[in-house]
């Protein structure tokens, strides 16, 4: 068993530590290899739970329902993922395949247990979402901050990971400063992601909330808010370093270079320090810093 234990360790370690996350060749060697040593079983809906680390909050109705129709007349093509729990199994990946198996009046479902830690569990199921769902911005922006804390990672490295630029990632995460009534309305849909961004540029919280309300009834473009925020009334989260006064006015400028440079930033007695973890990641930070010291 702690052989076991060691060899899905070492399996998650090379999805999660690989130049590109990839969920799909990671479930395909799973189920390739569930299907070589007669590991896939059909477990009972009723055994099944959500995934408590689910990052999607919302589930489309009608990609479901149409889900369910397939499933009615090709049935289940691909075995979800669980883990044993206390009572039953919990869903490590498929939950929409879950779901739409219900919908579609099915008893049992193909699956494959593993035994995940909830640490791994979290991570697979960020992973599954960000590449093959559609999740809201709000929802893509916590899986990013989830997947950055739960690895230790940095945004730069992330954005290679996944393939995406390093300021989509930063203003991504940004949406996460909006208060969560303004979230909300992104995740039901009722204001798009380029409203969400320039509201998250915003310091006034008040002044966002009005915002947003007012983007849904007069339905506002995105550009026709740029315009409107562009007036001196509405104040930024970038500050004017000439304003701070003290070492704890330095934190906003500390996080804008954690973002920038990828690496952790302090300021503290008129002094600037930046870490680096070795010298090829010296070089990636004074390339972004544009410093050429040949």
């Amino acid at each position: 068993m702690q052989e076991k234990r060691r060899a899905l360790g070492r399996g998650l370690e090379q999805l999660f530590n690989d130049e590109n996350l990839d969920f799909s060749a990671f479930e395909e060697n799973i189920i390739r290899d569930a299907k070589t040593n007669n590991e896939i079983i059909e477990l009972s809906l009723d055994d099944l739970r959500p995934n408590p680390y689910q990052p999607r909050k919302v589930f489309d109705k009608d990609a479901l329902n149409e889900l369910a129709e397939s499933i009615k007349q090709h049935g289940v093509f691909q075995p979800i993922i669980v883990k044993k729990s206390i009572k039953g199994y919990e869903i490590i990946a498929g939950e929409r395949r879950y779901r739409a198996s219900k919908l579609a009046g099915l008893n049992t479902i193909p699956a494959i247990v593993k035994d995940y830690t909830s640490d791994e569990m979290m991570q697979i199921a960020l992973l599954e979402n960000l590449q093959r769902e559609n999740l809201s911005a709000i929802e893509e922006a916590k899986a990013y901050k989830n997947i950055i804390d739960s690895l230790n990672i940095t945004q730069d490295e992330l954005s290679k990971k996944i393939g995406k630029s390093r300021s989509y990632i930063t203003n991504m995460l940004g949406l996460l400063r909006l208060p969560a009534s303004v979230q909300n309305l992104v995740l039901e849909n009722k204001i798009s992601m380029g409203h969400a961004r320039v509201l998250s540029k915003l310091e006034d919280i008040t002044q966002v909330e009005e915002l947003a309300n007012k983007i849904i009834k007069e339905d506002l473009s995105v550009r026709s808010l740029e315009e409107i925020t562009s007036n001196c009334e509405y104040k930024r989260t970038v500050k004017n370093i000439k304003n701070s006064k003290s070492n704890n006015e330095y934190k906003y400028i500390e996080q804008d270079l954690k973002e920038k440079l990828g690496t952790n930033v302090k300021i503290n007695n008129n002094k600037l320090v930046i870490k680096f973890t070795n010298v090829q990641d010296l070089n990636r930070i004074l390339e972004i810093m544009n410093i050429d010291i040949n």
